[in-house]
């Protein structure tokens, strides 16, 4: 499968999860949360989890200072007859955006070290002439995605 590909696919997933990410946890984790709307007593979740009391407590506090395992969860959503979903929103907003953004950084960089040795040399560039050069080399970062550009 071409990776141009693989990112299309993969962003039209994340795309489902960017709603999300204004959905804030409530204070006290969504396990309590749910487990107190249910009117389902710490006993009773232990119960379903074959857990003790104190265990659910302490699962419970995981949860809000964000020490819980995905296990975890996932085993309370199944014992308040839920299930977990999880997943990731890129801060750019596509998965093609953080590519762009980064291949651009790469570029401005490698195109602004050439120029300044021009610069050195007495052969410098015209501003449009070095955002040219940044743009293609931008576009040629983005068709190769180096492994350096996550350095």
């Amino acid at each position: 499968m071409s990776k141009s590909l693989q990112i299309q696919q993969l962003n039209s997933k994340l795309l489902s999860f960017a709603i999300l990410q204004k959905v804030a946890m409530p204070p006290t984790g969504w396990v309590k949360a749910i487990r107190l709307a249910l009117g389902m007593s710490m006993l009773q979740l232990g119960n379903r989890l074959s857990i003790t009391k104190q265990s659910v407590q302490d699962m419970e506090n995981r949860e809000q200072d964000g020490s819980i395992t995905i296990k975890a969860l996932r085993e309370a959503a199944r014992a308040l007859d839920m299930q977990l979903v999880y997943g990731f929103v890129p801060n750019d907003g596509s998965l093609e955006a953080l590519i762009n953004r980064k291949a651009k950084e790469l570029a401005t960089q490698i195109v602004l070290r050439t120029s300044n040795t021009m610069k050195l040399e007495d052969q410098e560039n015209t501003k449009q002439r070095i955002e040219k050069a940044i743009q293609e080399r931008t576009a040629t970062i983005k068709n190769e995605m180096p492994k350096t550009l996550w350095d």
